[in-house]
């Protein structure tokens, strides 16, 4: 089976830093588990599309409860409680602290061995994880390497 791609997700990665970026962390964080990559997809369709899960924020503010429901109905049986506990910490976090990693990208003071380096220390977040995400995102994160002046 071919790994899953951003495209297939419907997940726009031609405009960064746009939402591109946390859609495509947030699938590769699903698909990094030990789980199926069908229920994996099917918990990133249900989060993002049907529960409107497109932001940092929204899943930061997501209830609990409600992540275990939505990650019960894709499939996920003994990680839901833990899962949704990590992804309300990711998206905490992304939305925290994402702007400005972006920006010291953009101005020269970080690269992609550093966002690679800060997404390890997300739980949950491990190199399985970080290479599904690299495997898109680093063209993306190289582009704005270069669009900086100088």
């Amino acid at each position: 089976m071919n790994p899953v791609s951003a495209a297939d997700l419907e997940i726009d990665m031609i405009h960064p830093p746009g939402p591109g970026l946390y859609r495509w962390l947030l699938a590769s964080f699903l698909l990094g588990k030990r789980i199926r990559a069908s229920v994996a997809l099917r918990a990133y369709r249900i989060l993002v599309h049907h529960h409107g899960l497109d932001t940092p924020a929204k899943l930061r503010q997501c209830p609990h409860r409600e992540l275990v429901r939505w990650l019960g109905q894709a499939g996920y049986g003994r990680y839901d409680e833990s899962t949704a506990r990590r992804l309300r910490l990711l998206g905490a976090r992304l939305d925290d602290e994402m702007p400005a990693r972006l920006e010291a990208l953009e101005e020269g003071r970080d690269g992609l061995q550093g966002i690679g380096l800060w997404l390890l220390t997300f739980e949950g977040i491990g190199p399985k994880t970080l290479e599904i995400f690299m495997r898109e995102a680093a063209p993306v994160l190289e582009t704005l390497v270069t669009k900086r002046p100088g």
